[in-house]
């Protein structure tokens, strides 16, 4: 099953809820109301590439366009979908608790794979070299940028099967620099702020590399743009 058809299994029995099925007639007025609000808005755009996508090392621009026009812009259209049905569903008083909650539950899902995949994107077209404050915080965070790396590729390999992220982050909590393990978009911790992610889902890497994910992670680590890791760990910082 491709990783669009099985991250998206959970939200769509929601998301094939017809309109009008949800939306009272009479409630038309009090929709238009709801659906301007931020909460609702459903207007969440997909922001254009920062980098040609035929100059990656290791990725080719069939992989990169698959990546971002089937699971980064679905993922936008989607969620801008969901929170159109959420305030249509606010709208009926009879709507049942538990189908809110399917909506709200595919609501997260959707959110954290478009914001996930900005990220993924907007670090992406770099030479692969680590500058600036960050590669001195997890000089400190994990003894050497060495062992750090090294951690980053081993929890990365550890989703090799073909579903999650690995991601760096900087944990608002405990003040220090994590390589975290989520298995799916929803996971992560609490007060972790992503500096650094990496899709391990298959879609990021079967048309290049095939199961060898081991391949795909190193022509990753060639393309990370470190000025915008940087840039994210000093916003992370100052809180």
């Amino acid at each position: 099953m491709s990783d669009l058809s099985r991250c998206d299994a959970i939200g769509s029995l929601a998301l094939s809820i017809p309109a009008a099925a949800t939306i009272p007639a009479a409630a038309s007025a009090q929709t238009a109301a709801i659906s301007i609000t931020p909460a609702f808005g459903g207007e969440h755009p997909s922001q254009p590439l920062g980098f040609d996508t035929t100059k990656l090392a290791g990725l080719s621009e069939e992989l990169v366009r698959s990546h971002r026009e089937n699971n980064h812009q679905g993922s936008v259209k989607a969620l801008n979908m969901v929170e159109g049905r959420l305030a249509a569903a606010m709208t009926d008083k009879d709507l049942p608790p538990v189908i809110y909650g399917d909506l709200k539950r595919d609501e997260l899902q959707r959110t954290g794979s478009a914001i996930l995949l900005e990220l993924y994107f907007e670090q992406l077209g770099g030479d692969g070299q680590a500058k600036g404050a960050i590669r001195d915080a997890l000089t400190r965070s994990h003894g050497s940028f060495e062992t750090w790396e090294a951690e980053f590729r081993r929890t990365a390999m550890a989703l090799a099967g073909g579903s999650g992220w690995c991601i760096l982050a900087w944990n608002q909590y405990t003040k220090s620099l994590h390589n975290y393990w989520a298995w799916g978009h929803t996971n992560g911790p609490v007060a972790g702020t992503p500096c650094l992610v990496l899709d391990m889902y298959e879609h990021a890497f079967a048309i290049d590399y095939g199961a060898a994910a081991a391949k795909y992670v190193e022509a990753f680590m060639h393309n990370i743009h470190w000025a915008v890791v940087d840039a994210r760990y000093r916003a992370a910082i100052m809180g």
